[in-house]
C-alpha cells in the first residue's frame, strides 16, 4: 500500500466521523467526552491527521451510536476496486 492510499482511508475516516457527528449535531468536545478521548483528537482525526487503533475505532463508533461497518458503509471511508492511474 502506498503512502498516498494510507492518507486518502484516515481522511476517507475522518470525514465519515465529522459526517455522522454532525447528523447527531454533536460537537467535538461532545463526542470527545461521550468516547473517552479528547476534544484536539477528535480535530485532528476530523482532518485526517491520524491513524486511530481498532480500540479507538470501537470507542468512536459506540459514541456515534453506530456499528463499525455500518461507520464504513455508510459513509464511503472504504473504497472499492478503486485503481490509481498516475497520468
Amino acid at each position: 500500500m502506498s503512502e498516498n492510499n494510507e492518507l486518502d482511508i484516515k481522511q476517507r475516516f475522518g470525514k465519515a466521523v465529522r459526517r455522522r457527528r454532525r447528523e447527531l449535531d454533536l460537537s467535538q468536545e461532545q463526542l470527545a467526552e461521550q468516547a473517552g478521548l479528547h476534544r484536539t483528537y477528535i480535530s485532528n482525526l476530523e482532518r485526517g491527521e491520524l491513524n486511530p487503533s481498532l480500540e479507538t475505532i470501537e470507542k468512536l463508533a459506540n459514541a456515534l451510536n453506530i456499528s463499525i461497518p455500518a461507520l464504513f458503509i455508510n459513509y464511503s471511508v472504504q473504497v472499492e476496486h478503486q485503481q490509481h492511474k498516475d497520468s
